[in-house]
């Protein structure tokens, strides 16, 4: 929006003209959504306080989480807000990845939404049922496949890449390409909302991976550096650093508030919602495999899970004290803010191994 206003405005004023330039759009917009977050974060609490959203613990878990119950759940929902108006206001709004992003964010978003309203305020434990859920997230990640896959405009944009290696890369088709967007859609974002269960934990590593992805989307939409770098020209893929950075601003924004002692959770409504989104990301810039590393933290979170539910139903034993994973090293001892820290540092090392894939090919 601010920027059609800047490119009238250069007509008559060529200073204006600077706003072309994504990566001060990045920047004011990461600077945008974290004024709002932090603008908006008080009265977002106070109205949630007010709803009486308050968050159910697990008795079974941590005991030192009892004392957590009640406090403002669905603070997702403030980091939305963030996104939403920080992307319309300097976005390019006529490129097609902005508003696949904003889809795809909203759309999970609104489940997750759903999801929390029915365990707070219908006192549903279980939430929506798991069918639902895959149904509703099945159908915007294949929404988002068909949708890229039908307005790709090289065929360079829907093939596999294969980090580490300048010329390993492997056309999808129109069937595998779908397959695999789905999967890195649904999977990220189950893994973050997995990951969401200690005050900050999961709001931190997603404003590591977004910035990263965003240097990933910087220079596939870039065709020299692009080409320079080995990594396939994604026409239009430099409008994701400004999602990126509005993702980014809005999460740090939301981590003041949650951090510990936290003042509100991130719900459903901002893990699935944000999952997603990163997921969209890596797929529109081509980089699926390097999500899978930095975002490692999300896949051992994911795993824990599925490793623990497997072994107790084969052999009746249990692999992890508790799953998810970050449960498990607060029953070995290890204090809330120690697993949070140091999953942070696990995640900036696993960014930094994503990153060398740039140029160690």
């Amino acid at each position: 929006m601010l920027l059609w206003l800047a490119d009238w405005l250069g007509e008559y004023v060529r200073a204006f003209n600077v706003f072309n330039y994504v990566t001060l759009r990045a920047v004011m917009a990461a600077l945008t959504s974290l004024a709002i977050a932090l603008f908006l974060g008080p009265w977002v609490i106070r109205k949630l306080t007010a709803l009486k959203v308050g968050q159910a613990v697990r008795t079974d878990g941590p005991q030192t989480h009892l004392i957590k119950s009640g406090t403002p759940t669905m603070g997702g929902t403030l980091i939305l807000l963030a996104i939403g108006i920080t992307t319309l206001l300097w976005a390019d709004l006529s490129n097609k990845y902005v508003w696949l992003l904003l889809a795809v964010t909203f759309g999970t978003g609104a489940l997750g939404f759903y999801d929390d309203w029915r365990k707070v305020v219908y006192k549903d434990p279980k939430g929506v049922s798991a069918r639902f859920k895959m149904v509703w997230q099945s159908t915007i990640a294949i929404g988002a496949g068909v949708f890229l896959i039908t307005t790709a405009q090289l065929p360079a944009t829907t093939t596999f890449i294969i980090p580490f290696f300048k010329h390993v890369a492997y056309p999808l088709g129109a069937i595998g390409f779908c397959v695999l967007t789905y999967f890195v859609i649904v999977g990220t974002s189950n893994a973050v909302n997995l990951t969401d269960g200690l005050d900050g934990l999961a709001a931190m590593p997603v404003v590591l991976v977004a910035g990263a992805l965003a240097i990933f989307g910087y220079v596939a939409g870039h065709a020299v550096f692009a080409k320079y770098l080995g990594l396939p020209f994604v026409p239009g893929a430099h409008e994701v650093v400004v999602f990126c950075a509005a993702l980014c601003g809005a999460c740090l924004g939301f981590l003041w508030f949650n951090a510990y002692p936290a003042q509100v959770f991130m719900g459903d409504v901002g893990a699935l919602a944000l999952g997603a989104a990163l997921g969209t990301v890596a797929v529109i810039v081509r980089q699926e495999v390097v999500l899978f590393i930095m975002g490692g933290l999300f896949v051992m979170e994911a795993l824990s899970v599925m490793i623990q539910v497997a072994s107790f139903k084969l052999t009746g034993k249990r692999v992890f004290r508790m799953a998810p994973l970050h449960h498990h090293y607060e029953l070995k001892g290890w204090k809330e803010t120690q697993v949070v820290v140091r999953f942070w540092i696990v995640t900036m090392m696993l960014v930094l191994a994503g990153l060398s894939t740039l140029k160690l090919r």
